[in-house]
């Protein structure tokens, strides 16, 4: 399958990826997934949008990571710096990596599922992956240079160089 097979497939009330040209099909996100993706975009954009930073891409927005075969892969939250926003807006999907990506964990998500994709999102040039542990109030931050961390409750989410200037208690959004 191409990414353009994708974008024109419509099954309803699923996720759908697409990886290395194999359809992944998963059930919607559950109620909470959904509360703290909300909540972290709300965030995200109100400091993107005062400091006129970039773009803040709600849920299961796709981006083209690879070709032939493809990979669309869609995060909960996706940040793009200013200077890197597609110009015109693509109708389709975006053939780059976001600067800053955003998982929460669904309860069916399977730890090596989550790997692969946080790895799809650096190789493709994703500076800063951060996944979102619902269950254990967990953060996992990993970074471009390999650099990974751990937040638990009373850490905070830090945009770092990607996102200057944001930061975030942990316990505010899980």
């Amino acid at each position: 399958m191409s990414a353009d097979d994708l974008l024109r497939l419509k099954l309803p009330d699923k996720r759908t990826e697409l990886v290395r040209g194999a359809l992944v099909v998963r059930e919607p996100a559950g109620y909470r997934h959904g509360e703290v993706a909300a909540r972290l975009a709300k965030l995200l954009m109100d400091h993107v949008d005062r400091h006129q930073l970039g773009t803040v891409l709600a849920a299961e927005t796709g981006f083209k990571l690879a070709s032939n075969p493809d990979t669309v892969r869609a995060p909960d939250l996706a940040f793009i710096r200013r200077d890197r926003i597609p110009d015109p807006p693509p109708i389709g999907f975006a053939a780059l990596a976001p600067d800053l990506v955003v998982e929460v964990l669904s309860p069916d998500d399977r730890p090596a599922e989550v790997l692969a994709k946080v790895g799809d999102w650096l190789t493709a040039g994703c500076a800063l992956v951060w996944v979102v542990d619902l269950v254990r109030r967990l953060a996992h931050v990993y970074r471009a240079n390999g650099r990974e961390t751990t937040l638990a409750a009373g850490d905070v989410l830090d945009g770092e160089a990607v996102l200057p200037g944001f930061t975030c208690p942990l316990e505010a959004v899980v």
